[in-house]
This record gives C-alpha cells, structure tokens and sequence, in this order.
C-alpha cells in the first residue's frame, strides 16, 4: 500500500475505532467492575433505573456459591433514538416470586428501563421487577428470544444487546433447586416508527 494512502487512512480509522467501546457501541458504559462497581452487595436487594429517556441494553452478572447462591449485577442504559421520543409513562411491573421459574413482557407495551430485586436466604433466591416504560402509542414486533445467560449455572453472566433498533421487553427465567441460580432469555422486540392502537402485544 502507498503509504501517502496509508497516512490519509490511519487516522481515520483511528477516529472510528474510538467511537466505540469493548462491545461495539458508544454508549456502552457499564459502572465499575471493581467490587463497589456492582449494584448491590451479595444477600442484599437493590433499585436500578436507566435515566429519563433512556432503556437497559447491558445485564452483567457473577455468582458467589458461598456468598447465599446469589448474584451481584451490573446494569447499561442507552438513550431511545429520537424516533422513539420520549417516554409517557413509566411504572413497576408486578413482583416475580423468588423460588419459581417465571415469564414476564412489559405491559402497555414498554421496554426495560431498570430492575429491582430482594433477596430471601429462606429459598436463596430473589424476587425480580421491571421497571417500564411506554413510548407514546408504538408497539413491539419482530420478537425474539435470545440465548440462555449465563449459559451454564454458577457462571458469569454478560448480555449484551448488539442489534440497536432491539429493545428489551421482559425475560423469562429458569430455577435451579440444586444449584439455586436462575439462566435468563431476553424478550428483545423492535418497535413501530408509528403510533398504533394495540394496548398490549
């Protein structure tokens, strides 16, 4: 190669390399990944919300067998692109059992914007809700779910949303009573540029 060329592309190259993160995007900024980086302590619960605008694109998580079978998460929010506009709503979902396998979409047809999780030693296991919201009247379609995380129990988990114009809608989850730990699938939806009438899809 020239290498006139060659210094015409390095920086060019450079500049779109710096645009992204480890996962390809430039909003994706997880919070520390040192002990005090997570959202909760093991054994404790905990309340995260995305910013106003803004929706879950990132779910970390690593398991502690001595620490209660439990988990300490870690969470990414990107902003909704502006064809989305801004949320009209926001609400908790209704609480899912800890102990029990579950399925859960937003309702009112909203994405994931946060989540909340108590911890019971009764069970070694939490209870889970979503925090929602709706964009005006747009509705969901082209759903999907993804792989199991983690994919084996006990592991680490590291979801990321790779395709932009995906959105989390809801999870389901497995149970382990052995090994007390659950594996998610991610409800991942895109949504209309438009408004329609469905209340719930």
């Amino acid at each position: 190669m020239d290498l006139s060329l060659l210094w015409v592309l390095l920086p060019l190259v450079t500049i779109a390399w710096g645009q992204y993160g480890d996962y390809g995007y430039p909003y994706q900024q997880y919070h520390d990944y040192s002990d005090d980086g997570w959202v909760n302590l093991n054994r404790q619960g905990f309340s995260y919300q995305c910013p106003q605008g803004q929706v879950i694109v990132a779910v970390r998580s690593i398991f502690s067998k001595k620490e209660g079978s439990d988990r300490q998460w870690n969470y990414a929010c990107m902003p909704t692109p502006q064809s989305l506009g801004e949320p009209t709503e926001c609400w908790w979902e209704e609480i899912n059992r800890a102990g029990m396998e579950w399925y859960q979409t937003c309702s009112n047809n909203g994405l994931v914007a946060g989540f909340q999780s108590r911890y019971f030693e009764s069970v070694l296991d939490r209870e889970w809700q979503f925090y929602c919201c709706r964009y005006s009247k747009r509705c969901p379609y082209s759903c999907w779910l993804t792989t199991e995380y983690p994919g084996h129990y006990g592991e680490e988990m590291d979801m990321v949303s790779y395709n932009y114009d995906y959105y989390i809608r809801g999870a389901t989850t497995t149970f382990s009573a052995v090994e007390r730990d659950r594996q998610w699938k991610f409800i991942m939806c895109r949504m209309t540029d438009y408004d329609c009438e469905f209340a719930n899809v």
